[in-house]
């Protein structure tokens, strides 16, 4: 399994013509086996209520249809994912992307995501 990052779910589920080759690869040899933080359902929510990002649909209703669309497995956000997330190095200072990459870190999952910063964590692989 591999864990997409907001952005490549956005991409995926509205511009996937944006996914690099490498992050298309991934997603067919991963088919019915992408994953995705809970986390990411509250970053396109709060985005969206900010006018940051538009949807066709209202933000639960469009994150109901990604996850079913593309079968991805949600991986709910715990409290080992929080003190994870708070432990991890000041290396990326958005919250969000530190609980993706501390679900990562937990499931020993690699992240498909353009972000550098998170490819600079040693606990986690990405794909891009």
């Amino acid at each position: 399994m591999v864990l997409l990052d907001t952005c490549t779910l956005l991409w995926l589920a509205g511009d996937p013509a944006s996914l690099s080759e490498r992050a298309r690869a991934a997603i067919t040899a991963e088919a019915g086996g992408l994953g995705v933080s809970a986390i990411s359902a509250f970053e396109i929510a709060v985005k969206h209520r900010r006018g940051k990002l538009e949807l066709p649909l209202p933000p639960d209703a469009w994150y109901a249809e990604a996850v079913s669309s593309f079968g991805l497995r949600e991986i709910p956000v715990d409290g080992r994912c929080a003190l994870t997330a708070a432990a991890l190095p000041p290396i990326h200072n958005d919250p969000c992307d530190r609980f993706i990459i501390a679900t990562a870190a937990i499931h020993g999952l690699p992240i498909l995501t353009p972000d550098k910063t998170i490819a600079r964590y040693d606990a986690v692989r990405t794909v891009w």
